[in-house]
């Protein structure tokens, strides 16, 4: 499982990317643009589980742990299609939602964490970004009356430190990749 995250560590850079790019329209939309926050979050998370549904079912399966990372993409992407398809919840709903998704994905990036503790470098990085997901998740909760302002800029901050955690992730696998010896699965892998 290790090989194939780093032999496909692009996707973690651009889930990284998308989450930049994400945070940083969170923060410049007013907060009167809900709606637009909404739609933001809801093709952000559609993508994050679209990535990572692929990653599970290109991990080979002879003995790997490939079910977290399908797990966290089945979720994201659920929350995804619901936010899209229903955009008129409220904005308590909302929170509810952001904050659900952001605690399972985070427990679910911790789990992945200590599975691949020793086999890969940098797997702290990982863990501090389920670390991240479960701490912001937590504080939605303790403030579910803040304004749609106060959200925009919570979930702006978290996508940015969650992005740069993700690439910088990404980066250090590639580095991990490049010292490993090709051999049978692996150089398949590069094919």
């Amino acid at each position: 499982m290790a090989m194939n995250l780093a032999t496909h560590w692009w996707a973690l850079v651009l889930r990284g990317v998308a989450a930049v790019i994400f945070g940083v329209l969170a923060l410049l939309y007013p907060p009167g643009a809900i709606a637009a926050l909404v739609a933001l979050f809801g093709a952000y998370a559609l993508v994050d589980g679209v990535f990572n549904i692929v990653a599970a079912v290109r991990t080979p399966r002879g003995g790997e742990r490939w079910g977290w990372l399908l797990f966290e993409g089945i979720v994201s992407v659920l929350a995804g299609l619901v936010t899209l398809f229903w955009p008129g919840p409220t904005a308590l709903a909302l929170i509810i939602l952001i904050g659900s998704w952001s605690i399972v994905t985070g427990i679910a990036e911790i789990a992945a964490a200590i599975l691949l503790r020793k086999q890969i470098r940098g797997e702290w990085l990982l863990a501090l970004s389920g670390v991240l997901s479960v701490a912001f998740g937590i504080l939605i909760y303790a403030a579910p009356a803040a304004g749609a302002l106060a959200i925009a800029i919570w979930v702006g901050a978290y996508a940015i430190a969650f992005g740069a955690l993700l690439i910088g992730l990404g980066v250090r696998l590639r580095s991990w990749a490049s010292h490993q010896p090709v051999t049978g699965t692996a150089a398949a892998a590069h094919a």
